[in-house]
């Protein structure tokens, strides 16, 4: 192999899911048991999404997706139906990746990968806990990542 393959090779950059994992985890259901006997019931979600990242190394960075939901009864007064409180993190090789591109990848393209097994996370707790399945809505992060943008540079 040559030396120019060998120095090609080297600066390719490298984008790599390593290891996710959960970090905190909680369900709540404090009106059991009489949340489940029959009743009329329409849920109302108070839904709460925070991202974090931090560098862990030269190459690895931690990405985490924290979500908050409260489910109500609206038919009951708002009572609370269950609480999911969860933290879900992976940590990430970029490698040779240009410097003004790293922020995009931690707040767009990490997130986007982690997302999908954060959701089944939450839904499958709550079918844990009693519950139909909690389906979180899919997350526009190139939409968040571009407001938070436009909020540093106005």
């Amino acid at each position: 192999m040559s030396d120019e393959n060998k120095v090609n090779q080297q600066e390719v950059p490298v984008f790599r899911m390593q290891k996710m994992y959960l970090k905190d985890l909680s369900f709540e259901n404090p009106n059991a048991p009489q949340v489940f006997l029959p009743q009329e019931q329409e849920a109302k979600v108070d839904f709460n999404l925070r991202l974090g990242n931090r560098q862990v190394d030269e190459d690895h960075y931690e990405v985490s997706i924290s979500v908050t939901a409260k489910v109500l009864n609206q038919k009951a007064n708002d009572s609370v139906m269950f609480v999911i409180e969860l933290e879900h993190a992976a940590v990430f090789l970029l490698k040779n990746i240009p410097a003004e591109h790293i922020q995009r990848v931690l707040a767009v393209d990490c997130p986007l990968m982690l997302f999908p097994f954060t959701r089944q996370v939450a839904s499958q707790l709550a079918v844990d806990g009693g519950f139909m399945p909690f389906l979180m809505e899919p997350i526009n992060f190139v939409a968040l990542y571009e407001q938070r943008a436009q909020k540093k540079d106005a």
